[in-house]
Order: structure tokens, then sequence, then C-alpha cells
């Protein structure tokens, strides 16, 4: 599924057969679900606001929602690299290997 050259993959939000993935906001609830795997753990709960995890990042590419997916998640946490590319399978999303650029 995705070659190990690169360090991130993306997931687009755009199905194998050409439909956008609804709901429109899955992207954000994909990281948001995955926040607490970081480098270092999970924050505390006392900083009481929601960050996105550097290693699951959503996005918008040509205006497509996608989530980019650092390869350390899975190094670090292979279950949770489990459950991101699982999703991205169930829901028959494209997958990219792909370095995002600052």
């Amino acid at each position: 599924m995705v070659d190990t050259t690169s360090r991130e993959i993306f997931i687009h939000g755009v199905t194998r057969d050409g439909r956008r993935f609804r709901p429109s906001d899955w992207a954000q609830r994909l990281a948001g679900v995955m926040s607490q795997f970081r480098p270092g753990g999970a924050p505390p709960a006392s900083q009481g606001h929601l960050t996105y995890s550097p290693w699951c990042v959503p996005t918008t590419v040509n205006g497509v929602s996608c989530v980019v997916v650092h390869r350390d998640l899975r190094e670090h946490e292979p279950m949770a690299w489990d459950f991101v590319m699982n999703f991205a399978r169930d829901n028959d999303l494209q997958v990219v290997e792909a370095c995002l650029l600052p």
C-alpha cells in the first residue's frame, strides 16, 4: 500500500473512484482522535485545549481535505498507525507518499 522511502504519507479525502469523502470535517476528526499520539506522550489535561500531534496533521491540498501522517507514528505507536491506515482502507481513500514542504 505504501512504500517506505518517504517519511510522510497523505490520506486524501477522495475515494479511489473520485468521490469526495464526507463528512467535510473528517480530517480534523481523525487528527483529533490521533492527537494523543505524539513525541513524549499525551499532553497533560491541565493544558485544556486540543493540539494536533505532529505525526498526524489535517491539511488541505488543492482544495481537498487531507491528513498528513508521519512514519514516526508507525515506529512509536504501531496500533495507532494501523488504525489510521485501516481508516483509509476501509473508506477507500487515496493514500500517497509525499513530502510536506515548509
